[in-house]
């Protein structure tokens, strides 16, 4: 069975861990959101990259999700006092990270290219894709105007209520042919418990077609919804749900995705709503979604690829 998992933040480097854990690694591809990439301090950082390649290596902070477990703000500290920006921290290994990333994107290789040597080099087994090689930041639109996707989620906190999401520069950005290819010979795609909006809708506006014309061919695309009992585990997906005036639920995220997906994934916590999402044409499955630990990773994903084998 090849798989491929979208994914982008905590929620969705978590499943696709799972995944790994669950399945043959080399029969594992996580494509990326990239659109909350963006440069500091003259590096380019994407931050959804990092987090999935730091949880597949073993790496991540186990108390944040992001970031690297272990890790020390000396470097931060001094730029601090140089009067540089500190309010996306940045840790000393980290840091080592998109200083290589940069200084390769700089000599001419693409960004899926130099993904594959990062994971090379810090031991991760499964493809890890961005979802193009181009920019496509995501800018958010809210009550105090709009805003690049960092300056609201990290600087501001994600605090101004949001009216929309723009995703700039799609009319030039080219989808990953990587991931094309990848999809052409895949069985099942997962939608991870990621925030709908910005980690996988960013996704879906490059590869949805195509994700549909797989679909056609008998691929099976199944969904964890990342809301538990009205609300997000981490993030602000269920305040960005209130905000464009729907009720944050497992069902609302089935409907985000209605006409995408063959099976949806809720909690047990929201068994009420089985009726209603097999309404839409999805097959239901309801277990514990919530991830602590590596077995429960491991349990969700081994329920998500039994699901895909029944819908």
């Amino acid at each position: 069975m090849n798989l491929i998992a979208l994914a982008g933040g905590v929620g969705g480097a978590k499943l696709a861990h799972g995944l790994a854990l669950a399945a043959p690694e080399e029969e594992l591809t996580v494509v990326v959101n990239t659109g909350d990439d963006f440069e500091l301090h003259g590096l380019h950082i994407c931050p959804d990259l990092d987090t999935v390649m730091y949880t597949l290596a073993g790496l991540a902070n186990p108390e944040t999700g992001w970031g690297l477990a272990g890790e020390s703000f000396g470097a931060l500290e001094m730029l601090g006092r140089y009067g540089a920006e500190t309010w996306f921290r940045l840790g000393d290994r980290d840091l080592a990270t998109h200083v290589t990333r940069t200084a390769r994107l700089r000599a001419g290789d693409t960004l899926t290219q130099v993904t594959a040597a990062l994971c090379a080099a810090l031991g991760v087994r499964p493809r890890v894709l961005p979802m193009t090689d181009d920019p496509m930041p995501t800018m958010i639109v809210t009550d105090e105007g709009e805003l690049a996707f960092q300056d609201y989620f990290v600087r501001r906190r994600w605090q101004p209520a949001m009216r929309g999401v723009r995703f700039a520069g799609t009319e030039s950005v080219r989808p990953s042919p990587a991931v094309r290819a990848a999809l052409d010979g895949a069985s099942v795609v997962v939608f991870c418990p990621s925030n709908p909006f910005v980690s996988l809708d960013p996704i879906l506006v490059l590869h949805g077609k195509a994700l549909a014309d797989w679909r056609k061919r008998g691929g099976c695309a199944v969904a964890v919804s990342p809301i538990i009992g009205g609300e997000a585990v981490k993030g602000p997906a269920a305040k960005m749900f209130r905000e464009l005036g729907v009720e944050p639920s497992a069902l609302a995220v089935a409907e985000h995705y209605r006409g995408l997906l063959d099976g949806f994934v809720l909690d047990q916590r929201d068994a009420a709503q089985v009726d209603a999402i097999a309404a839409l044409g999805m097959q239901v499955r309801i277990t514990d979604t919530l991830m602590r630990n590596d077995a429960d990773r491991r349990r969700l994903a081994a329920e998500v690829i039994a699901l895909a084998g029944e819908a």
